[in-house]
């Protein structure tokens, strides 16, 4: 069952970063600058009530399944599932969230473009995951 639910986590990540690296944070730039950092501000409080929750539901499950390994899965891929998982994690922590912090000051192109570049690792680690976690379901059925 935690496979089935860690999976489900996993890919309403994977859509959501989807949307916010193809979609969202491009559109940024369309904003203009009078309504940028209340846009910004905006932004932030809003996507972590949604992001938040399940960043810690897909921590703490990748986390119980690499320490309970259910029969039939590679436990070399928890741990990477799981590395993958502190990746995003130390990503959000010390790049995507200091970069907003700057922003919401002011819109500036250079910091708008490290955001969105830097961001494709979140975006490849999720994929990742979501792929590890089609395999899992596969193994295990």
């Amino acid at each position: 069952m935690l496979p089935v639910l860690h999976a489900a986590v996993t890919w309403t990540l994977v859509g959501l970063i989807l949307t916010i690296q193809l979609v969202h944070y491009p559109l940024f730039s369309q904003v203009g600058e009078p309504g940028w950092p209340a846009y910004e501000r905006e932004h932030q409080n809003r996507i972590t009530w949604l992001v938040g929750p399940l960043m810690l539901a897909e921590l703490l499950s990748a986390g119980w399944l690499t320490l309970r390994p259910p029969e039939g899965l590679p436990v070399w891929s928890l741990w990477l599932g799981l590395a993958l998982a502190l990746t995003i994690w130390v990503s959000t922590g010390l790049v995507q969230s200091p970069l907003h912090g700057r922003l919401s000051a002011t819109f500036d192109a250079g910091l708008h473009a490290r955001l969105v570049g830097s961001n494709w690792l979140r975006t490849a680690a999720w994929l990742l995951r979501g792929g590890l976690c089609v395999w899992w379901l596969w193994l295990l059925h």
